[in-house]
């Protein structure tokens, strides 16, 4: 039963308070560098600033004071940029940094607002040139990790060479991370490899293994005894989470697309709770994820998107959060001029009592041992704290421990006194002090959305647990829209390795057996997939490896595992972003790539036959216009495009697309006449775009704002209603709007909100549709494990006769009207058309017409029009009729009664 067992971190919610609640006048620096730009420690918060040419760090206080601000202040570090620093695990007010001018200082800081120390008590000089991490063991006191272009060496601050000196790298080092326990150090390198080492017992690798597949910045974080996280970027310059066995580093446990973005993944783990938050620069979201030690590995908790982007985030220490608010995590984002504290809470009753069950003892700010100890060979484990505001070590609970903080850093060597006005409570031997108290829980917004409901138009008839276990059959991250589904079949691509896809009958709804299912084994993960309209047993898989997977699916479904395509279409030279069927010929394909190509096949010939250029960037979205005769797109580079395929390579017309990048989609609406777009602003809001095909080039015509989310609205069109219908991955809401030709173009209908966020929505064909009911669409929504109907109804009172109106003769899309071959000759086809009236069903508008009711004015209407007397005699005439004559006989005088003898005594 362990897979039915639901994580009590699955509900985590960021919330990103008001602009009161954030840290301002900041000015974040802009260096490139390899450190994360931001670091936290119990009570101090410092980052990287513009000033002095980065050579100063900006220093604040990790809460707001009685006032409810925050006092920012300045310390001046090195001559050069400020490339790396880390806070100390055992004291809040030790701050290790490293420069490019070559040098590490150690720093014992005071608050913000005081006088800060002018001169650091340890300086290092490795001689190694630029350095570019440093990182405090874990364990130890005054032993640091340094690492340079090349190399990497562990320093114990009492010396003046280093412990260790590990072998070079062959190119330049880019993430370096200690093992918890502080026995192992790993790298990441620009060569694409990891490389494991143990200091203590040799200089060069004890394991290595090829990382990455692109040598773009890496980062790398041991996550907890066995596992190791790295991000970088694979071979289409698709930023990528990759989980590793550190014991056996042959191949990843597991992976996570993150979409195509030049900013450097930043990792941050808490190992009480097993989530980890990925942020990358220049990014405005913060993802989660839920970690475990079985299948799927990397679980998504949240997406949370914010107002700026990130110049570096950090992640408070455990003994810094509020737990009497539930609160598991709190991330500060750096931005140009604030830093932002996202907060984390699971969803509970705050204020009561302490939910132990969140919060396993920690561990705490004393060290396990000395730098020698450690070098001698001893391992030892921090001890463990709890954080139950009752049981949480007191300040001076360990007096044996409060020495001098210079002995501890230098043990021998003179070093200058500590700064005068400096805290002198925190040193790196002292146990936690007051710094471990609740902090303050800012009035926060979440930046998920909330509120969900349940649906009023979801049908009752549900597939029920059509994906089994989430764990199991949990729907893959990336550009695929979802699923896709036709009349008979639907197919679901699968998180678990090969590029597996699920295809499940609709004619057989119900729970799915606990044995192993038949896949479609695409041996690639899947980029986008679709049927085709014309043969409801040929699906279409693009590929991560720029090959189009042509499938025939057996009649009755799959009994065995298929894993030989029909055939395979080559020419794409990058990651194929999206694939769609021509409307009217059959076997003609559409396909647009990272390679900035739109290309187009004949899966009948098995070749391609068209090559369209013009793009600049990454290609959004493309659709074909109803009558198959032209083919647009979106694309990041901020245009939308109409091409004639036949006619021309080039596009045949330009405009200006969303300004937002993150993400569109485009389909041809109003017989063809008009372009929707569906995309993000400037501020990152989704809003929907309409344009004239005539005129692109005067950008759009309408626009309507939605809301702020971070994923793409994936747009369906009923041409026969003029309706659209909305949704996004991981939405709850989706939203509905009656498209026009004349202003305002967009009429909002009520939308419709499920109980729990979705992958998708995959239309079904019209015929699918109940018209009794006044069913204008039926869609399959796709969660984490359920596949079940949703039906969207018109409401309508005379339900026994044929709404006429609201279905007008509908093409039969289903069936081509001409070859991939008479198109490309210049032919052009149309549709036929049926009537959806059953039968038995008369339309409305032949419905027999109903006898005017008759208006009756109010009595004062005709009292106005007579004198006094007659109202006077009217009156009196009304009241004798409605007394009635007292000598007529009673109603029940006229009744047969019974006899007497009848009677029962």
């Amino acid at each position: 039963m362990n897979r039915f067992k639901t994580s009590k971190f699955k509900n985590t919610t960021p919330k990103v308070p008001k602009k009161d609640g954030w840290i301002s006048n900041i000015r974040a620096g802009s260096f490139t560098s390899l450190g994360s730009h931001i670091k936290s420690s119990c009570k101090l918060v410092a980052f990287n600033t513009e000033q002095a040419g980065g050579g100063i760090l900006g220093l604040a206080s990790l809460d707001a004071g009685s006032d409810g601000k925050w006092t920012v202040s300045h310390v001046p570090c090195h001559a050069d940029q400020v490339t790396d620093f880390d806070f100390s695990p055992f004291d809040d007010y030790m701050l290790a940094t490293c420069s490019a001018d070559e040098t590490v200082k150690v720093w014992r800081l005071c608050e913000p607002g005081q006088d800060q120390p002018s001169s650091a008590e340890v300086t290092l000089c490795p001689r190694e040139g630029r350095l570019e991490t440093v990182l405090f063991h874990p364990t130890s006191s005054g032993l640091l990790a340094l690492g340079s272009s090349l190399a990497a060496q562990v320093w114990d601050s009492s010396r003046d060479a280093p412990l260790a000196a590990l072998e070079q790298h062959p190119d330049q080092l880019q993430g370096l991370t200690w093992k918890q326990d502080g026995s192992l150090l790993a790298t990441s390198c620009k060569d694409k490899k990891l490389r494991v080492f143990d200091p203590r017992a040799q200089l060069t690798p004890v394991q290595s293994a090829v990382g990455h597949d692109n040598n773009k910045d890496s980062r790398i974080l041991w996550l907890n005894d066995d596992h190791i996280l790295t991000t970088g970027f694979n071979q289409i310059r698709e930023r990528e989470l990759r989980l590793w066995d550190s014991r056996k580093l042959g191949s990843s446990l597991a992976h996570r697309s993150l979409g195509v973005s030049s900013g450097t993944l930043i990792p941050l783990f808490d190992p009480d709770s097993g989530l980890l938050v990925v942020s990358g620069k220049g990014d405005s979201v913060i993802d989660c994820f839920e970690v475990t030690d079985t299948e799927p590995f990397l679980s998504e908790v949240s997406h949370c998107l914010t107002e700026a982007p990130s110049r570096g985030v950090a992640m408070a220490p455990k003994l810094a959060l509020d737990v009497s608010s539930c609160e598991v995590l709190r991330v500060l984002q750096l931005t140009d001029s604030f830093i932002v504290p996202v907060s984390y809470h699971v969803p509970r009753k705050s204020g009561q009592d302490f939910h132990a069950d969140l919060y396993p003892d920690t561990v705490g700010q004393t060290p396990a041992m000395s730098a020698e100890e450690w070098w001698q060979g001893e391992n030892r484990q921090v001890q463990r704290v709890s954080l139950h505001p009752d049981k949480r070590p007191k300040p001076g609970a360990t007096a044996t421990n409060k020495e001098p903080a210079k002995k501890v850093l230098s043990s021998g060597r003179s070093k200058e006194e500590v700064p005068t006005g400096c805290s002198t409570s925190s040193s790196p031997m002292t146990t936690p002090s007051s710094s471990a108290a609740p902090s303050r829980s800012p009035s926060s917004t979440s930046g998920l959305s909330s509120g969900f409901l349940p649906s009023p138009s979801q049908s009752t008839r549900a597939i029920q647990s059509m994906l089994g276990p989430s764990s199991k059959f949990r729907h893959i991250q990336g550009n695929c829209d979802g699923f896709c589904a036709n009349g008979e079949r639907v197919a679901v691509p699968l998180s678990v390795a090969g590029g597996q896809i699920a295809v499940f009958e609709l004619s057989r709804p119900g729970k799915l057996p606990d044995t192993a299912l038949p896949t479609v084994q695409n041996t690639v993960s899947v980029a986008d997939l679709c049927w085709d309209p014309f043969d409801t047993h040929r699906l279409v898989v693009a590929g991560e490896d720029a090959k189009i997977r042509v499938w025939r699916l057996p009649k009755g479904g799959l009994v065995e595992t298929l894993t030989e395509p029909e055939c395979v279409l080559r020419g794409h030279t990058e990651k194929i972003y999206s694939v769609k069927f021509h409307p009217l010929a059959s076997g003609l394909l559409a396909s647009s790539s990272y390679d900035l190509s739109l290309r187009l096949w004949d899966l009948d010939a098995g070749q391609e036959v068209k090559l369209l250029k013009g793009h600049q960037d990454q290609i959004f979205g493309v659709a074909w216009s109803p009558d198959g005769q032209f083919l647009a797109s979106v694309c990041k580079d901020g245009k939308v495009r109409i091409y004639d395929p036949r006619k021309s390579a080039e596009p045949t017309q330009e405009g200006p697309g969303p300004e937002g990048h993150r993400g569109a989609r485009v389909v041809w609406v109003l017989g063809g006449q008009y372009l929707l777009v569906s995309g993000f602003d400037s501020r990152s809001e989704r809003q929907l775009y309409l344009y004239s095909a005539q005129s692109l080039s005067s950008g759009p015509v309408a626009t309507a704002s939605t809301d702020v989310s971070p994923s793409t609205l994936i747009p369906f069109y009923d041409p026969d209603t003029s309706v659209v219908i909305l949704t996004g991955k991981g939405d709850t809401r989706v939203y509905i709007f009656e498209i026009e030709s004349e202003a305002p173009h967009f009429l909002e209908c009520s939308f419709f909100n499920s109980s729990e966020p979705h992958k998708g929505l995959s239309f079904l064909p019209k015929t699918e549709c109940n018209v009794h009911d006044v069913e204008i669409a039926r869609a399959l929504r796709l969660s984490k494990t359920t596949i079940e109907p949703v039906a969207f109804r018109v409401p309508r009172v005379k339900k026994e006769f044929f709404q006429d109106d609201v279905f007008p003769e509908t093409a039969v899309w289903w069936e081509s009207s001409l070859t991939a071959s008479a198109w490309l000759s210049g032919s052009n086809g149309q549709h036929r058309k049926i009537s959806l009236q059953p039968k038995d069903m008369t339309p409305v508008s032949e419905a027999p017409k109903e006898a005017p009711v008759r208006k009756y004015m109010p009595s004062s209407y005709y009292l106005e029009e007579k004198t006094d007397e007659q109202k006077k005699e009217e009156l009196l005439s009304a009241m004798v009729a409605k007394l009635g004559n007292r000598e007529d006989p009673l109603p029940q005088e006229s009744f047969q009664g019974v006899d007497e003898d009848e009677w029962d005594d």
